[in-house]
């Protein structure tokens, strides 16, 4: 398992989720002035510098229940609100693109570019926002100074680790569906045809050579697919051509996405039971994110005429419904966090949210927002 795959998973899971709730507030014809707050509050809760001070630090992946109950308070960040059932889809969606685009990248080290294609997305979206705009460059150059001099075995250890995680996951996503790049089963179909990795040379011919290395004959075979030369290498600076279209916006206003669950089997579904359940040190890691997340201030009073709550599906009755026979094995068992009566029962409790109170040189609901969530990252 690699130490720093962590970041990777949450800058592209958070890009995946922005182009989600981009398409669902257009959708649902949100004032402009509602959806770009929503979208300026989730990115600079997401790029709070303590926050991804905390991210970067190498460490082992969360559990997929504490990751899960990260992302549900991230998205409510703002004056949006998601149902449960909304925020499942939001959440099966994110993980399964994501999963998609790592299952496709050419390379292992082809993750980084579909990072980069998540953050120009990110960047563009708070494109009028310079305060968000130089924390999102930042993040850039931390990505680049930790990733661009790992071998290409450190890139394949960040890939496995990312399957391994995504492994037990199959949700079905109408856009797959349609353009048959997954399986009714939820398992997607690894293409045989297209641009070979960067590097290499379309399969067909076998070469010997002697010991001296002096070519001595040819072999040539049917490789199975219809393969074509390598593209050129995507860049890895700030700004520039990333070649792959991997982890760029692939929904719209005109195409609707829905997700449905995939049928199992009882020994499947068990085995998902399994794998699905957080590691020996969960409890302890969500009790302490429990007290932690306790101080958030979600909604704050007053505020109520100016929130509104986005559906992720077509009418509520769709939501409902989903929310009812949504299978068990696919609850990820977020904390509802009610209040903080016992905040200064603890004493070193209240003074780790002292220290994440203060508000530097930020407003104060910015930093609230932002030291928030490294309290809760702190705790994983």
């Amino acid at each position: 398992m690699s130490s720093r795959t962590l970041p990777l998973l949450f800058i592209n899971l958070g890009g995946e989720m922005l182009y989600i709730l981009d398409q669902r507030l257009r959708a649902q014809n949100i004032p402009a002035d509602k959806a770009k707050k929503v979208m300026n509050d989730i990115i600079n809760t997401m790029f709070h510098k303590k926050f991804l001070e905390e991210l970067f630090k190498p460490q082992e992946l969360y559990s997929k229940k504490t990751l899960r109950t990260v992302f549900d308070r991230l998205a409510h960040a703002s004056i949006m609100r998601l149902n449960q059932a909304s925020m499942d889809k939001l959440y099966d969606l994110m993980t399964m693109a994501f999963k998609y685009q790592v299952l496709l990248c050419p390379r292992p080290k082809d993750i980084l570019l579909v990072s980069f294609n998540h953050m120009d997305a990110i960047k563009d979206f708070a494109r009028e926002s310079p305060s968000i705009l130089a924390q999102v460059d930042e993040t850039y150059q931390q990505l680049i100074e930790m990733y661009t001099p790992l071998s290409s075995g450190e890139f394949q250890l960040i890939r496995q680790t990312l399957l391994i995680f995504f492994q037990d996951m199959h949700i079905r996503v109408s856009i797959f569906l349609k353009d048959k790049v997954q399986n009714s089963n939820g398992r997607f179909v690894l293409p045989t045809s297209g641009p070979v990795p960067h590097g290499t040379q379309v399969p067909g011919l076998i070469r010997t050579f002697s010991c001296a290395g002096e070519e001595l004959n040819r072999l040539q075979f049917t490789n199975g697919g219809s393969y074509s030369s390598a593209l050129r290498e995507g860049c890895f600076d700030i700004c520039g051509d990333r070649v792959t279209k991997l982890g760029t916006n692939m929904y719209s206003v005109s195409r609707p996405v829905e997700t449905h669950m995939s049928g199992t089997s009882k020994s499947s579904t068990q085995h998902t039971k399994v794998n699905t359940a957080p590691n020996p040190l969960a409890k302890e890691e969500l009790n302490l994110l429990a007290r932690l997340m306790g101080g958030l201030e979600v909604q704050k009073a007053g505020n109520t005429d100016s929130g509104f709550r986005v559906n992720l599906f077509a009418t509520d009755e769709e939501e409902e419904e989903a929310l009812i026979t949504r299978p068990d094995e696919l609850s990820y068992g977020v904390i509802n966090i009610q209040a903080t009566k016992d905040k200064q029962a603890n004493a070193e409790l209240a003074k780790i949210m002292g220290e994440f109170s203060e508000s530097g040189d930020q407003s104060p609901s910015t930093s609230s927002k932002g030291d928030d969530l490294l309290a809760m990252m702190d705790s994983l």
